[in-house]
């Protein structure tokens, strides 16, 4: 797959440019929609049959579903090759940071029809994502927690319309789980999707990362250029985001030069990502809600994800900041086993 394609796949979320309410509603349609079967091997993009980690990663990836046309169906199928192989390279570049850490476990799950649902009102874009997505990622972390997880503590980890649907997760199945499965929870990485005060507000069994250390937390930034105004990032709205730097892991304006970064992960030779080190700074700008990169050629990399718009360094969350996410999820496993 050209590297031009699968950017595409990172960053296709962004078409509907969904809104972080103030809070996630329970889906209505987890009981009334059949949801997928996840005793099925074939309906999960990673399943260890070995796990032998003290420590699990369930991941939900960005969208991966291209249709080929405005008029197929709202979501895909479970099975959707288009999404099958989207899924698998968004896996390749930002769940596999975690990979030194525990187990990986990511589901496959129906997804919205961008296309669709960028010509409906946000809080019809909202209804739809509180449907299948959200029925079936529920369902595949009910089914992880009962019959794989075994009481071993785990990170979340999620991008774009997967961490708006990972919302929903955290919301409502934490909350009803407070006291069998929540507590296990190291941190959930719900980047490259706004997560707004109202909503903390709104689920006050949740809490944002303060530092580098503590568990329990949610880590979360989206991305781009000094250039992209206020608004204009795809994927973001005029509510603010909160932001954590994933380099200093501050969260106030101090700026983290590229030569403190652990590296990033980017498009080598032959299709391939390879590391590179110093390449991406971080700063956060509170007054837009964003994590600001002045680093990089924004126009060497509109190219390979134009979709997005330039400056909009969407496509890169995880890239940018890979092994920054990697050491920082091992810093909190070690942290919650109080080493």
């Amino acid at each position: 797959m050209e590297k031009n394609k699968i950017l595409y796949h990172l960053g296709l979320c962004a078409a509907f440019a969904l809104l972080i309410l103030s809070t996630a509603r329970c889906s209505k349609d987890s009981d009334i929609v059949e949801v997928t079967d996840y005793s099925k091997p074939e309906h999960w993009l990673a399943l260890p049959s070995n796990p032998d980690k003290p420590v699990d990663v369930f991941y939900l990836y960005p969208t991966a579903w291209t249709p080929d046309s405005p008029t197929e169906p709202v979501y895909c199928a479970i099975d959707n090759p288009s999404m099958i192989s989207g899924a698998a390279f968004a896996y390749s570049v930002q769940a596999t940071a975690f990979e030194t850490v525990g187990n990986m476990y990511a589901p496959f799950y129906r997804q919205m029809n961008a296309t669709y649902a960028q010509s409906k009102t946000e809080e019809e874009r909202w209804e739809l994502a509180d449907s299948f997505p959200v029925a079936d990622a529920i369902a595949a972390f009910d089914y992880y927690i009962r019959h794989y997880n075994n009481g071993r503590p785990f990170i979340l980890a999620a991008h774009s319309q997967g961490s708006h649907v990972m919302f929903f997760l955290l919301s409502c199945y934490m909350r009803e789980h407070l006291d069998d499965v929540y507590p296990r929870m190291i941190a959930a990485y719900p980047v490259g999707y706004p997560l707004t005060a109202d909503f903390l507000d709104a689920n006050d069994h949740l809490k944002f990362a303060e530092g580098p250390d503590d568990v329990g937390v949610i880590i979360s930034f989206n991305t781009q250029s000094p250039n992209v105004a206020f608004g204009d990032n795809v994927i973001m709205t005029t509510k603010l985001g909160m932001v954590i730097n994933p380099i200093n892991w501050k969260r106030d304006e101090t700026p983290a030069p590229a030569s403190e970064s652990l590296g990033s992960y980017m498009p080598g030779p032959d299709n391939g990502f390879v590391k590179v080190p110093a390449y991406a700074d971080a700063c956060i700008d509170l007054t837009m809600g964003v994590l600001i990169c002045n680093s990089v050629d924004e126009n060497a990399l509109y190219q390979p994800a134009s979709n997005m718009g330039l400056g909009v360094y969407h496509a890169w969350d995880y890239p940018f900041y890979y092994y920054n996410l990697r050491q920082n999820a091992e810093n909190r496993v070690n942290k919650y086993f109080g080493k």
